[in-house]
């Protein structure tokens, strides 16, 4: 209760202080200062339903988006804010500056929003990667992967959303389809409909999927059981061996880093994923979290595929990811662990993706020359 109301007055604070140094160099008019003063107050009301899974969609589509404006206007205020100050202490006149400054400021928020509004909700591009394992065997060379990870079906992402994803995927033709976590942001009866496209998935080995610390807030076991309904096989500590053209390829899956805060036999675990594996198969983790690489690579796998980072979604909060996380995106290594590490399909909170573009990845596993 304490932190929620520290939250609640931080965000007050930073309205006020968006108010304060910002409306009065606008020149707006008695009208237009009363409508920012009152889009502001509209704003701090809002913002904190934008976190509640329940309400009407208009009220979830309108809270959120506000909260992505307001993200980048508090950011930009606080810049400003800076750049101000130092212009005071240093006692250099700039005429026109607060005025002009301040217009910028609004109107990098009007093109921020617009264009991470149209970023998040286009279907994510592909990527395409090549992956080198040591000891591939031939039969493997060329074995592809499309990863799919953070797709949150929830409050603005629905049916027709994943809709696009799904046949996106299916056209690139894969040997393996590997969802790595945070599929969902509500319960099994919110969003059984929403989430029914993930049956149609299509690839020459199936679908894997692993927890994401979302499916945790939601849920989990309902969950899991959910996607098994569907078709996708799930892997809780456990793996599959597939067996592709005369060779072979181990495929692991963990429950989230965070999972046994949730349920206590969930706890991820990674050396006992690969219990009764052969030792001579390449291994492949799919682990929501990189923060697993340290367990992965002490349990010997050549490659850990995850998310949940977003890329940091939109700028600036990339640039936060690696106060959790050993890395923010793309392909990382670790001694010998090679990490992947998706920007994710969909997107979480408000819909607004500025500097870290979704994506539907691609993988293709290439034997060293």
């Amino acid at each position: 209760m304490r932190s929620r109301l520290m939250i609640l007055l931080v965000l007050a604070g930073l309205h006020l202080f968006v108010g304060v140094t910002l409306i009065p160099d606008l020149a707006l008019g008695p009208v237009g200062t009363g409508a920012a003063w009152l889009y502001l107050m509209i704003s701090c009301l809002l913002l904190p339903m934008g976190m509640r899974r329940q309400g009407t969609a208009w009220l979830a589509w309108t809270a959120l988006l506000v909260m992505g404006v307001f993200s980048s206007l508090a950011v930009l205020a606080l810049l400003r804010g800076f750049a101000l100050a130092v212009l005071s202490l240093t006692g250099l006149d700039w005429p026109g500056f607060a005025h002009d400054s301040a217009l910028v400021v609004v109107g990098l928020v009007i093109a921020l929003t617009l264009f991470g509004l149209l970023n998040a909700r286009r279907v994510a591009r592909v990527v395409e990667r090549e992956i080198v394992l040591d000891d591939l065997p031939e039969p493997l060379h060329g074995f592809t992967i499309v990863q799919l990870s953070d797709i949150h079906v929830g409050p603005t992402i629905k049916r027709g959303y994943l809709d696009g994803i799904v046949e996106r995927a299916n056209a690139l033709s894969p040997d393996l389809i590997a969802i790595t976590g945070d599929l969902v942001d509500g319960s099994v009866a919110d969003l059984r409909d929403d989430i029914a496209p993930l049956a149609d998935l299509k690839a020459r080995h199936g679908t894997l999927v692993v927890t994401g610390n979302h499916e945790y807030y939601s849920g989990a076991k309902s969950w899991v059981a959910e996607f098994d309904r569907l078709g996708l096989q799930v892997l809780l500590n456990e793996h599959v061996r597939l067996a592709h053209d005369g060779g072979e390829l181990v495929v692991a899956g963990v429950t989230d880093y965070s999972a046994g805060h949730f349920y206590p036999d969930h706890r991820s675990d990674p050396q006992a994923a690969l219990a009764g594996a052969p030792a001579d198969a390449p291994k492949i983790l799919l682990a929501h979290q990189p923060r697993s690489a340290t367990a992965a690579r002490e349990a010997g796998y050549d490659l850990q595929l995850s998310g949940h980072t977003h890329g940091g979604q939109f700028w600036p909060w990339m640039h936060f990811v690696r106060l959790q996380q050993p890395w923010v995106a793309g392909l990382q290594r670790a001694g010998q662990l090679q990490v992947y590490i998706s920007r994710g399909t969909g997107y979480w909170g408000p819909p607004i993706r500025f500097g870290a573009p979704s994506e539907i990845t691609r993988i293709r596993l290439v034997a060293a020359s």
